[in-house]
């Protein structure tokens, strides 16, 4: 009979598997709810053995909602930038130049497309991903592994019948689906939040988000393009195709090309048809395939002289624009909207763009009328780049200025100095208070479900609510009242009338709310600035609201991940009457206004004041939960060891780099052991 720790062994190597075939190969071999299985019992099953985590189970992908502290390291080998070119004629140039290099020795280029998103380097060591590092300035980079592992097309373990090297380093592209992009955006629309420019942005911004957790709720994707390794190989793409056996996610439009001819038909190719793949590119690489001729090529100072992108020019279109119209988000926040003539861009129709700011366009000098230039930044969000001069002429109609009163309820626009955006300060504009509302429900705030936008303006229409408070005076007579007759009189009960399933579950909804614990309330509120990191620090380290509303500045800005604008926005929300009363009837309503007991029991000040550095290996917890261990005690969790280090809170295979700084600096080693005396005295 199988023992529970083979049980484990043999349920990673299973979802190991299942997961590359789902997310590289796209030839999944069980259903969903068979994988969900198998992943709840290797759940199960290591929650009953923590002696045997491991950093790389499939369970880790989910990420952690832990503060990581990225750790700046070196790179074995510098990971220099490609030149660019943008024409063809230039690619020839660089053909010509590679000739030249080799004395006319023949050469094939390995031509691949060039992925716009963060650019990052892998280490695997016997078989596990041991390290991820951003490219950074290209000799030092920030190690984001705990974020990396939670990206489903990056294997974590390889098949151990695979011939790969003991230690190799392989480089790729983190990037962001247009599909995780688009509704990563509807969700921060939906929120009142700023949109990412492009998939690049939000990939970048994604990677390095301080919370793992979110990282692995937004769907990253990775392509692997080079393989470095101590063995002497023949070919980068053979290199590719090695890989691609390891269990890496490996382009399939990559060719080897031996004439220039054959270059120029990759790159028109591949000028259109990239528009109907599922990620943003913006060009093609090309790289000297013999890796002896690459060696024999060499090195500039900044890039190879083996390899350069050729990057596609951005399709820009001439329409009319017809008019601009201004958007009230949630925090107030008006956003201006170009809308103009529908016309095709790279593969869509496309008739509004936002303008973002009132600088913006204040700069592009727009009147109406304008025949304007659009192009897609990051090849999705349009944006308007120039005023298309050649229509310019003595009729040009008059010219549009930013407004200055809300188009919702007329109240007159404000800016900060410091800000680039402006708002309009009335709390009860429509769109605002809907826009709270929504916020208020979401799934990462209070997750009622049942009710979406559509119920809460009709809500609203009706007068049945006026703010969040509102939902918790709901009552199934108030949203079902019952038939009348002409003279208002109920109607005889028939036993036909509808049961109204969906506002029982509104209704239910609502009530399970009331458990949704107090960092999450925080963040549902919706003060300005404070998203859902800034929430849990505020929560953790107030442990109430009631200690929140009588903070000064300076108590909130000693907290870890708190600066000047969200604690002048927290301050600036408790100064207002109306938050005050909001806050009080929701917590009359039995919101979770405190840490609960548990919360509060495991919480101390035994470490308060101190900075600790995590490294090593642990036998008795993992690394995440030694992170959850040091913040409930008040301590700060750092990734570099400096003279302001408290200690280093160390297990076995402790970094020997960060080991020397440690003892040259004279900061204090802690074994598991003493940290857990250290804790629980």
């Amino acid at each position: 009979m199988m023992t529970e720790s083979e049980e484990i062994l043999l349920l990673r190597q299973q979802l190991h598997e299942h997961n590359y075939k789902y997310y590289v190969l796209n030839s999944p071999e069980i259903s969903d709810q068979h994988f969900d299985e198998l992943m709840h019992r290797l759940q199960d099953l290591e929650a009953k053995h923590p002696e045997l985590s491991d950093p790389n189970s499939p369970t880790q992908r989910v990420g952690s909602d832990l503060s990581n502290s990225f750790e700046t390291v070196e790179h074995k080998r510098p990971m220099l930038s490609l030149s660019n070119t943008y024409n063809l004629q230039e690619v020839k140039e660089f053909y010509d130049r590679v000739s030249d290099g080799l004395n006319g020795e023949a050469f094939q280029l390995c031509c691949e497309m060039k992925f716009d998103g963060l650019s990052i380097s892998l280490h695997y060591k016997n078989g596990s991903l041991e390290r991820a590092v951003t490219r950074g300035d290209g000799v030092k980079g920030d190690d984001v592994t705990e974020n990396v592992r939670t990206i489903r097309s990056i294997p974590l373990i390889l098949p151990k019948d695979a011939d790969y090297p003991d230690e190799f380093e392989i480089r790729g592209e983190v990037l962001m689906p247009f599909s995780s992009f688009d509704s990563l955006n509807q969700e921060r629309e939906k929120a009142g939040e700023p949109l990412f420019a492009n998939p690049r942005n939000a990939a970048s911004g994604t990677l390095k988000s301080k919370d793992s957790r979110v990282v692995a709720e937004r769907k990253l994707d990775a392509f692997l393009y080079y393989l470095l390794t101590d063995e002497e190989g023949q070919s980068h793409f053979d290199n590719l195709q090695r890989a691609k056996q390891w269990g890496f996610k490996v382009s399939d439009a990559t060719k080897l090309c031996s004439t220039l001819d054959e270059v120029y038909d990759f790159i028109n190719y591949w000028d259109s048809e990239r528009h109907n793949l599922p990620f943003a590119t913006d060009g093609i690489v090309l790289k000297v395939n013999s890796l002896n001729q690459q060696r024999s090529l060499g090195l500039t100072a900044k890039s190879p002289r083996w390899a350069i992108a050729y990057k596609f020019q951005a399709e820009q279109v001439s329409t009319v624009l017809r008019e601009v119209t201004f958007q009230v988000g949630r925090t107030g926040v008006v956003t201006p909207v170009a809308n103009m003539d529908p016309v095709l861009l790279a593969g869509t129709i496309v008739k509004r763009a936002t303008l973002h700011n009132a600088d913006v366009m204040n700069n592009l000098d727009l009147h109406l009328g304008d025949h304007v230039l659009v192009e897609k930044g990051g090849e999705i969000i349009p944006k308007i780049v120039a005023v298309d001069e050649q229509f310019i002429d003595e009729n040009r109609g008059p010219r549009i200025s930013f407004i200055t009163h809300c188009p919702e309820c007329g109240a007159e626009l404000v800016r900060n100095q410091e800000e680039a955006a402006t708002y309009c300060p009335n709390d009860n504009c429509r769109p605002q208070i809907l826009g709270r509302i929504e916020h208020f429900i979401s799934r990462k705030a209070m997750n009622i479900e049942s009710l979406g936008p559509e119920t809460v303006d009709k809500y609203f229409s009706n007068g049945l609510i006026k703010n969040v408070a509102d939902l918790y005076d709901l009552t199934y007579d108030k949203l079902c009242p019952p038939e009348t007759d002409l003279f208002g009189n109920p109607l005889p009960m028939t036993g036909k009338q509808p049961e109204h399933l969906l506002e029982r579950n509104i209704l239910a909804g609502i009530e399970a709310s009331k458990a949704v614990p107090f960092e999450r309330v925080l963040f549902a509120l919706g003060i300005r600035f404070v998203g859902e990191i800034a929430a849990k620090s505020l929560a953790r380290n107030f442990r109430s609201i009631a200690s929140l509303k009588d903070a000064t500045l300076e108590q909130m800005l000693e907290v870890n991940g708190i600066g000047i604008v969200i604690a002048q926005s927290v301050l600036s929300w408790f100064k207002e009457e109306a938050n005050l009363q909001l806050v009080d009837r929701l917590e009359k309503r039995g919101l979770q206004m405190q840490l609960n007991e548990a919360e509060r029991a495991n919480q101390s000040d035994k470490l308060a004041g101190m900075s600790i550095v995590i490294s090593g290996v642990f036998a008795q917890h993992s690394r995440d939960e030694y992170k959850a261990m040091i913040e409930q005690h008040g301590g700060k969790n750092v990734g570099s060891i400096s003279a302001k280090t408290s200690f280093v809170l160390a297990g076995s295979n402790m970094g020997p780099a960060k080991l020397e700084k440690a003892s040259k600096l004279g900061v204090k080693i802690v074994s598991e052991d003493e940290f857990l005396t250290m804790i629980e005295s």
